[in-house]
């Protein structure tokens, strides 16, 4: 992963975890709790694709396991989100631009389904039975509907600051030129004057006014 991803999706994993931990997490809303750490990787994994997705919910799931007030094995929301992250980048539209906001809510759906399934089978497999006292089915409702409602505020615009972390100087720089000339072609254009011949076309127009003017003076002398 490049220097620019890196700093942005660590930027964007703390700030999303810190909200989490302190803000979400205690509002004790019945059922499962909002995920922001899955919407931010979800949104930085349909722009960077499949590896980066993976490697940012791999990252992301495990400060999730270590950090405060964890009450998991380390590395259970790591192996979640990293397979989340994975199959969310699978996703991403060839073209960078995604056509409707449908598909990103259906990934956003079907992520916080497949990441509460597949925590509380990993859960299963560790020994930790706390899916089946809270009731796996409105956790499954519950996670979904959060997300579901929690997505537009969150998922556009992580994306769009991605793909803006993604644009080169060098090719904004290059773009900018090009519109110049392009805006200066539509000026000359627009006025039927050729910007680089005005000064000549002036020049010419003087010399013909002090000809015409030193024509007259002659004629008044002569009469």
């Amino acid at each position: 992963m490049r220097f620019n991803r890196m700093l942005l999706s660590t930027t964007l994993v703390i700030v999303a975890l810190v909200i989490q931990v302190s803000v979400l997490a205690r509002l004790q809303l019945p059922g499962a709790v909002p995920d922001l750490l899955l919407l931010t990787v979800l949104g930085l994994a349909l722009v960077y694709g499949h590896v980066g997705g993976a490697l940012i919910g791999f990252g992301a799931g495990l400060l999730a396991d270590l950090a405060p007030p964890a009450d998991h094995a380390a590395g259970r929301y790591a192996l979640v989100l990293c397979v989340i992250g994975y199959l969310a980048g699978l996703a991403k539209p060839d073209n960078g631009q995604l056509k409707s906001a449908t598909g990103p809510m259906a990934v956003v759906v079907v992520a916080a389904l497949g990441s509460t399934l597949l925590y509380a089978g990993v859960g299963a497999l560790v020994g930790d039975t706390s899916a089946r006292h809270v009731g796996l089915g409105s956790l499954l409702f519950t996670a979904a509907l959060y997300d579901l409602l929690l997505a537009p505020f969150v998922v556009p615009g992580i994306m769009a600051l991605a793909r803006r972390a993604e644009n080169d100087p060098l090719a904004e720089a290059g773009g900018s030129a090009k519109t110049t000339d392009v805006s200066a072609g539509w000026l000359s254009s627009g006025t039927g004057l050729r910007i680089g011949n005005q000064r000549g076309g002036l020049r010419v127009k003087a010399a013909r006014a002090r000809m015409a003017r030193a024509g007259r003076i002659k004629g008044v002398k002569r009469l």
